[in-house]
């Protein structure tokens, strides 16, 4: 008699409730996928919003969360290249098809057959999870000589949603990039976008994390606490004028996911503006829409990041363009309740890696 295979995962039986230690079964990776053994598994405020704010998973529960995944290949099914075996890599968070039209022109991030670990199907925040193979990105010694495997699992979406949402702007060097919030996802868009050399201003109400955005590209930075959504318009355009850049189409970065980044975010749109909403949050506010028409201006959101742009995000880094260690901090895997309590009570100063 064969011996059951089977994995350790943490999963959530049913939302609100803390995430409990299960063997789940692990066959072999059906055609077109592989089996990865798990390096970490970043902490997302997606995953928060699963667990604890009513967001309801594609896959009904129980079910394994996690998106930001990076591990070693351990074994592939029919059809996948034998040379990813024992290969470093991440897994895109978002992994569409390939073959369907959206895919085949080009809109890979809206594939209707698309794949979301934590989502769609079991994640990573387990010691091991089976992902389609066509868009995992094999990791390089280059980059490895500057990261931990482990540390790259934020790439996946921390680092290249912004990374993509920038791309997507059309920011270019001397263009004035707005980046409101700079937490865990928020302090990659300042990091991009200064290394882009556009002008950087960051908003938050965290000083410290200010400070951090300061040492990491933003040449100006306000904290908005307390202060009215026309008070910070004035702040904003004081230090646009400083930075002397234009007082026209500004690229406004809004990671913070909250119903007051939104609207500030909103509000600061002019003249030839782009508004990129890149955070999450079940709020609503109400909007004059029409600013979009008088301002000449755009507003865009993206679904992740297109899994051809991975490997761009990873000679950045290689590069040292893009820093990772500064901003993440390693935790095992069986403290998770403990780690996503404080992610949920925003106590973490950086972006917590699950490691089993």
């Amino acid at each position: 008699m064969t011996e059951e295979r089977t994995y350790r995962a943490w999963v959530m039986t049913e939302p609100g409730q803390p995430v409990t230690e299960q063997a789940l079964p692990n066959p072999p990776p059906p055609p077109g996928e592989a089996l990865i053994e798990v390096a970490g598994c970043g902490v997302c405020h997606t995953d928060i919003s699963f667990l604890h704010l009513g967001v309801p998973t594609r896959a009904k529960p129980p079910l394994a969360l996690g998106h930001e995944i990076s591990g070693t290949v351990m074994e592939v099914g029919e059809g996948v290249d034998d040379s990813l075996l024992r290969q470093p890599v991440l897994v895109p968070a978002v992994m569409p098809c390939g073959e369907c039209e959206a895919c085949r022109t080009g809109h890979r991030r809206i594939c209707r057959q698309q794949v979301m670990p934590g989502n769609d199907r079991h994640g990573g925040f387990a010691t091991h999870v089976t992902v389609p193979a066509r868009y995992l990105c094999p990791v390089s010694e280059e980059v490895l000589a500057r990261c931990a495997l482990w540390e790259l699992s934020v790439v996946a979406d921390a680092i290249t949603t912004p990374f993509q949402a920038i791309r997507s702007s059309g920011l270019t060097a001397g263009d004035l990039a707005i980046c409101i919030g700079v937490g865990g996802i928020g302090i990659h868009s300042v990091q991009i976008a200064a290394a882009l050399e556009a002008r950087v201003i960051a908003l938050d109400v965290d000083a410290k994390k200010l400070a951090q955005a300061a040492a990491h590209g933003a040449a100006a930075t306000i904290d908005v606490s307390g202060l009215s959504i026309k008070e910070i318009k004035g702040k904003v355009k004081e230090e646009a004028k400083r930075l002397g850049a234009p007082g026209y189409r500004w690229r406004i970065f809004e990671t913070s996911g909250t119903r007051p980044g939104q609207e500030t975010a909103f509000a600061l749109l002019g003249f030839g503006a782009h508004l990129a909403v890149v955070g999450f949050t079940m709020e609503k506010l109400e909007v004059r829409l029409s600013n979009l028409m008088a301002f000449d201006a755009t507003m865009a959101g993206n679904w992740g990041c297109d899994p051809e742009l991975y490997p761009e995000v990873l000679e950045w880094i290689a590069a040292g363009r893009i820093e990772v260690s500064p901003f993440v901090a390693q935790y095992p895997l069986d403290e998770i309740n403990s780690v996503l309590e404080a992610a949920h009570a925003g106590t973490l100063e950086r972006r917590a890696v699950l490691v089993p």
